[in-house]
Parts: C-alpha cells; structure tokens; sequence
C-alpha cells in the first residue's frame, strides 16, 4: 500500500464551489496509465491532473473518468496552483511538458495565474444535421479545430437557455462541441460538451479556449479578451491572442488536500 497526495482545486474563479474543479496529484514517477485512470475515475472530476518532476520542467497528463486528454486548461491551472501554493515552487513561472502538447507554462502574478498554450488551427465547416441535431436552438455558422467543433449562436441567451441531447451530441467525431456567442458583460461567451469523452458540460475548459480566442479575436479584430463560461458554476477567463499561441488567465481555489491509499506500480522510466 503506498500513499499519494492529492488535491482538489477549483478554477477560473475566486470562491469555491464555482469554476471548474480538478484533481492534481503529484508523483515521484510515472504510474502505469491504467492506474491512473482508475484514478481519475473514482474522483469523478472533469479532470485528474499527474506531474512528475524532471529538472527544470514538469511532465503532466490529464485524464478524464474514461481517457486520456492531450491538453486540458484547468487542470493545468489547478497544478500550477497546487506548486505555487502547496509544493515548494519558488519560482513565479513552471514550464510543464506535456508528450501530447508539447512545452507549456504558466506565469504567477499576484492571484492571477496565466497559461501559455498553442493556439488551435480551425477552418469553417459545413452546418450538418448532426452538429445541429443535439441543441434546440439552431447555430449560424460551424468551424472545425484539432479535436473540437465549435458552433456560433445569434446571443449569449441562447447559450443560457439551451438544450442538449447528450446522446446525439455523442456521435459526433469529436472530443467534444463548443458552443458560443457574444457576450453581453464579457467579450464573448461559451459552454463545452463533451459525452464523447465522459464529460458531458465542463464547467470550465481551459482548452476549448485556444480555439475560442482566436476565433473570437478575428470576429472583434482585438487581441485581449474578457470571457465567461456559462455552466450552472460559470468561470471567468482572460484571453490574449498571439497567434500562434494564446495567454488564459485565470484564478483558483482551494477546496481539497488529502491522501489517497492504492496499491500500484511505477514506470521505471517515462
């Protein structure tokens, strides 16, 4: 029986109970990957966070209930969080690597945490029955990116008021679907499906913004950005397009710290 730290932290918000939750556990050592999803599926989470330490980076992965994920927003903000507050990290910058995503890091400054993230690469795709089949209201305009598609709607109303069929929504080839519109207090707003990967609304999503700050820069022709996720725990987020990259920023919370009890085996090596 080993033991392993583990904590929980809400995301893109300044109080608990709102924003995006995730676990984050800190590791010696890689486990073997199932044990790790067995992990992230007992805590339930939108998304479980692993870091291991390797000189002056950090190697991280995410895991859903179900899978793995090549990138995830708030659990990085929520593992940037844990060292900065919690681990001993001196430093007001982490450069974490991710095998799926390649070098991303996140900057301290006072409250504020920011990621530095690739940006998504999108092209616009025809409107089908299947992107529109899953909500009541019907969108203006459909794009494809890496792993998502994102659907334009007339009004942020729209977006609040919305009804999804998880089961059509779930056919889609897709990690999941962002649906979006302009803000009325925000630059722009969103909420984020994703039943494909046990997900059914992340309240939060982190990642969905790499492809929702440049889409949203060229639609307003301006680089820095205000946006609310509309999930029933909302979360806000500052967007910075550049280019081929993108800046979230965002705050977090403490809601967890713990140990967890399992047995299991270390990789060896990464």
């Amino acid at each position: 029986m080993k033991e392993l730290k583990i904590y929980q932290i809400d995301t893109f918000t300044d109080k608990v109970f709102s924003g995006n939750p995730a676990a984050v556990c800190p590791l010696e050592n890689w486990l073997e990957d199932e044990t790790m999803l067995k992990i992230a599926a007992e805590n339930n989470l939108s998304e479980t966070a692993f870091y291991v330490k390797n000189k002056n980076q950090f190697e991280i992965r995410w895991f859903t209930p179900t899978v793995e994920v090549d990138l995830c927003g708030h659990a990085t903000l929520a593992t940037a969080f844990v060292l900065f507050n919690f681990e001993n990290y001196n430093s007001n910058k982490i450069e974490f690597y991710s095998p799926r995503s390649g070098n991303l890091t996140v900057r301290k400054d006072g409250d504020w945490l920011t990621l530095n993230f690739p940006s998504d690469q999108f092209n616009e795709v025809e409107l089908s029955e299947e992107l529109k089949s899953g909500f009541n209201f019907k969108p203006t305009k459909a794009f494809k990116g890496k792993t998502d598609y994102l659907l334009r709607f007339e009004n942020e109303q729209q977006i609040k008021d919305i009804e999804t069929d998880f089961s059509k929504i779930a056919k889609v080839n897709a990690r999941g679907i962002i649906i979006t519109a302009r803000g009325e207090k925000s630059d722009f707003v969103s909420r984020f499906f994703a039943p494909q990967v046990g997900v059914n609304e992340d309240p939060v999503c982190g990642s969905a913004h790499t492809f929702l700050t440049p889409y949203w820069s060229a639609e307003l022709n301006k680089n820095e950005l205000t946006a609310i996720q509309l999930s029933d725990r909302k979360g806000f987020l500052k967007c910075k397009n550049l280019n081929k990259r993108v800046e979230l920023s965002g705050q977090a919370k403490l809601y967890l710290k713990g140990i967890i009890e399992i047995e299991y085996n270390y990789h060896q090596e990464w």
